[in-house]
């Protein structure tokens, strides 16, 4: 597999086609087609246009397989030109499109959030998401402000309040401070920057501390909103499933009792 893996990046480096290539086209042009084909179908099926564009779902769709269409149109364009290249003009304007296209390909991880539309578990994420809003916006203050304040502390710990002839290899500025911040603050902690002095070190502790305390307060509140949309989402299911049960069996006995008569009408 990673054999494979390693072939298909060479390929791509060398702007070449492998077999394994053309066939990850094959199954992506074959899903894309699919998708659309679904996609028109909900389109002209729609009350309203503007409303069924306007839906975030739809949006997601159009994001996810636009850019299929867009790079197969750039790259029949590219390969035409590929015996202009003395025009200089045209090559660079086909590098910066390049360079859009790389962009667009990327957005083809959308794929994945059509999974929303049969997920009761995305579904919840979403709604959880669209009703913390202030709490999710609460979240990223709180850091903020502990990031400004123990950037410049762990700044001034590390070279300024140490007398190591090594001190401030990892903290060599304040901007540079705030990705450690961050970093010690979610309790992630990947290493790059470790404080080398009792105070930095002191100084890390408290951003540990404050981060735990300070991320526990809303997170608390997302954890309830989300328990009570995922109640909600699970009943509103239930419910539309034993609608569609009701209307399957008040159609049944209706044509049962049309068949019967149908019989006695027959001698």
């Amino acid at each position: 597999m990673n054999e494979q893996v390693s072939l298909l990046v060479c390929a791509i480096q060398q702007g070449e086609c492998s077999q394994l290539c053309f066939n990850i086209f094959v199954v992506e042009t074959i899903c894309v087609a699919w998708f659309s084909f679904e996609f028109l179908l909900r389109f002209i099926q729609a009350r309203s246009k503007c409303h069924f564009l306007r839906t975030p779902l739809n949006l997601i769709d159009v994001a996810a397989i636009f850019p299929y269409y867009i790079s197969l149109l750039v790259d029949l364009v590219s390969t035409k030109d590929e015996n202009q290249k003395s025009n200089s003009g045209r090559s660079s304007y086909l590098e910066k499109v390049g360079l859009v296209l790389r962009v667009l390909r990327a957005l083809r991880i959308l794929y994945v959030m059509r999974l929303a539309r049969h997920s009761l578990g995305l579904q919840t994420l979403g709604l959880t998401m669209r009703r913390c809003r202030h709490e999710l916006g609460l979240l990223l203050l709180f850091l903020f402000v502990g990031m400004a304040l123990f950037a410049p502390l762990i700044y001034l710990a590390e070279n300024e309040l140490t007398s190591n002839p090594n001190r401030g290899l990892d903290f060599q500025s304040i901007p540079a401070c705030y990705w450690w911040a961050i970093i010690s603050m979610t309790t992630v902690g990947y290493g790059d920057m470790v404080p080398q002095s009792i105070a930095g070190q002191m100084v890390a502790f408290s951003s540990i501390l404050s981060g735990i305390l300070l991320m526990a307060f809303p997170v608390t509140s997302i954890f309830h909103t989300f328990s009570r949309s995922y109640l909600e989402l699970k009943e509103e299911h239930l419910k539309n499933l034993h609608g569609h049960v009701a209307m399957l069996a008040l159609q049944c006995p209706s044509s049962s009792s049309s068949q019967d008569s149908v019989q006695n009408h027959n001698p």
